[in-house]
């Protein structure tokens, strides 16, 4: 490198630094006016009852999970104890039970029921 492109490198450097601290965009701090005031009101309010309505969504959504497990809770239990009726027709088929308590068990499940009506 030759010294004219170290030294443009350098003030280079410097004018970037230079505008970054004189050139400053926004507000400056500490300068509030009465209307500015009012918004922050009006924003903390605002802010106020969106948190509001969040938790009401919020409630509302958990309403709607416990109801949905409360239900597949008693869908379980229905599956469980027919799981446990057929355990126990199916021991009584082979135990060789008699043919009425087959009919009987039949009509339990509804396969007799299909049957008699077709």
């Amino acid at each position: 490198m030759d010294c004219d492109s170290i030294q443009m490198a350098i003030s280079d450097e410097n004018n970037m630094t230079e505008r970054k601290e004189g050139g400053r965009r926004g507000r400056k701090p500490g300068r509030k006016t009465s209307s500015e005031k009012v918004d922050i009101k009006a924003k903390l309010e605002r802010s106020r009852q969106s948190a509001r309505e969040c938790r009401a969504r919020k409630k509302l959504r958990y309403q709607y999970l416990e109801e949905l497990v409360t239900d597949r809770e008693k869908a379980v239990i229905a599956l469980r104890t027919e799981l446990e009726r057929l355990i126990q027709w199916d021991r009584s088929l082979t135990e060789n039970t008699s043919p009425n308590d087959v009919d009987q068990l039949l009509k339990e499940i509804g396969i007799l029921k299909q049957e008699q009506h077709t």
